[in-house]
């Protein structure tokens, strides 16, 4: 059923809680100034094909990028975390879900690998509940697929989801570099009340996130168990 959540009343909060400063991420590193570089040049937006996510890989020729020198910062892999009852698959190819309402949201990142090499066509299929704490199950609404570009980079355009009883506010991802398994996790909001009550809730997966008075700007590079 579209709109489908649990019994409850949903909290309508539109922004997240005033930040706190995202562990791990505040000294300057080689993974820093790369993203800088990559995020310096506006995103390609990638249009929709109506082609099922995490069921293909990119026609043409496997990219294989330099690693970034001494990048090393002693990264583990990005953490799993449960699937949960709302994904669906065959999403869009679209980098912008937004619906309208909300507070806009942008997220950019990477993509690496443990030997510090940025991953290009990578896979990432996001979804979310709408700004009122909805899950759309009919449709394909705040939901959507891309790839990395040739630097290993993503940006998401969006809103900030709303709550709903049992969970903080977080986002749901599936990553997937070609011909290797599919990482699904989840990404957590700094400052959330409900951080410390939800039974899944991992500061591993917490963005970086900027209020800008009216939108939002979040950051997460995600490093998969790829050699």
């Amino acid at each position: 059923m579209e709109g489908e959540k649990t019994p409850e009343t949903p909290e309508h909060a539109s922004t997240p809680a005033t930040p706190d400063p995202a562990p791990g991420r505040s000294d300057i590193t080689r993974k820093s100034v790369l993203r800088a570089a990559v995020f310096a040049a506006p995103a390609a937006v990638l249009l929709g094909s109506g082609v099922p996510a995490l069921a293909r890989e990119r026609v043409g020729e496997k990219r294989t990028l330099d690693p970034t020198p001494t990048c090393d910062d002693g990264d583990d892999p990005t953490p799993p975390q449960m699937e949960g009852p709302y994904f669906k698959p065959n999403s869009p190819e679209r980098s912008d879900i937004s619906e309208g309402g909300g507070t806009p949201m942008t997220l950019t990142g990477l993509v690496y690998g443990v030997n510090c090499q940025p991953l290009a066509d990578v896979l990432l299929d996001f979804w979310q509940a709408d700004p009122q704490g909805n899950y759309d199950n009919v449709g394909y609404r705040f939901r959507g697929h891309q790839f990395t570009s040739a630097d290993g980079g993503f940006q998401l355009t969006t809103v900030v989801p709303g709550l709903y009883p049992g969970r903080t506010r977080h986002l749901h991802v599936k990553v997937q570099a070609p011909g290797q398994p599919i990482l699904t996790t989840q990404l957590y909001f700094p400052g959330e009340p409900g951080n410390g009550s939800d039974p899944i809730y991992d500061a591993r997966l917490l963005m970086d996130v900027t209020n800008n008075g009216g939108s939002v700007d979040a950051a997460f590079d995600f490093v998969l168990n790829v050699g």
